[in-house]
């Protein structure tokens, strides 16, 4: 693929062409969207990951249909799978929040540098909560505002900025630790 070429107008002629019912297109569709939605699942649902990504690729294949502008695929694909994510990593049983001494040891494990930051980060994710996780995942990876994240999370706006704000305080404390 040209690097000039945006993600999602390489994606609208197969969208249109899955739109329309030919297999090969979906496949190539699926594909191509699915290192972009293991991404956004690992963060949000790290114990449940190849669910929570195989549950948003069926949302989308299911749901494609009704996509109107194929421009918009990206868009809509982000908010059906944190959506899927979501809903995965809350059906896991007991949601662990963060514990800052079982984070400390982790850290004291790692020598915190090059990849192994990395992992030390998604660690210290995956242990807080679903909610957290979420609106950090949307805020740092996504860059997304929080009106637009109240809106794909169907919260209002303050709720957003309040699990941020602790999101943010629970994960600075954990990682000074």
């Amino acid at each position: 693929m040209d690097d000039d070429v945006r993600p999602w107008d390489a994606a609208a002629p197969l969208v249109r062409a899955a739109r329309c019912g030919d297999a090969l297109a979906m496949d190539d569709l699926l594909k191509l969207v699915t290192p972009y939605v293991t991404r956004l699942c690992t963060p949000i649902a790290p114990a449940d990951t190849a669910d929570a990504v195989q549950e948003s690729l069926l949302a989308v294949f299911r749901g494609l249909r009704g996509l109107r502008d194929p421009q918009a695929f990206y868009g809509w694909v982000r908010a059906v799978t944190v959506r899927e994510a979501v809903r995965v990593a809350r059906r896991t049983a007991g949601e662990t929040p963060a514990d800052p001494e079982e984070i400390a040891r982790l850290r004291d494990l790692l020598p915190g540098v090059g990849d192994e930051l990395t992992t030390e980060v998604r660690d210290l994710l995956a242990r807080l909560p679903v909610q957290h996780r979420t609106v950090l995942v949307l805020r740092e990876l996504e860059g997304l505002d929080e009106r637009t994240m109240a809106e794909l999370l169907g919260v209002p706006e303050g709720t957003v900025k309040s699990r941020l704000n602790r999101a943010r305080s629970s994960f600075r404390k954990a990682w000074t630790r």
